[in-house]
């Protein structure tokens, strides 16, 4: 079952995908937390959307120890016209 939150932003939505690719690689949140040196609540934000700003050294740091892309855990989808 995919993990995937849909937040509704501007003329789209914004796709979170983290839950989705950790439970894909088997790692769990406190795991990653760990190994990033990122705070829980900074992880539970990404992976449920409830944020307003993107810390781009906290993507690059997930982005790097899970070898994915930015796309790979958040997408920006517009509507189609």
């Amino acid at each position: 079952m995919e993990k995937i939150v849909s937040v509704k932003v501007g003329e789209g939505d914004f796709l979170f995908k983290l839950d989705n690719l950790l439970d894909q690689k088997n790692i769990s949140k406190n795991k990653i937390m760990r190994d990033t040196e990122t705070d829980f609540k900074v992880i539970q934000r990404l992976a449920k959307g409830n944020l307003t700003k993107i810390d781009i050294y906290v993507i690059a740091r997930i982005c790097d120890y899970l070898n994915c892309d930015v796309d790979d855990i958040i997408e920006y989808k517009r509507y189609e016209a």
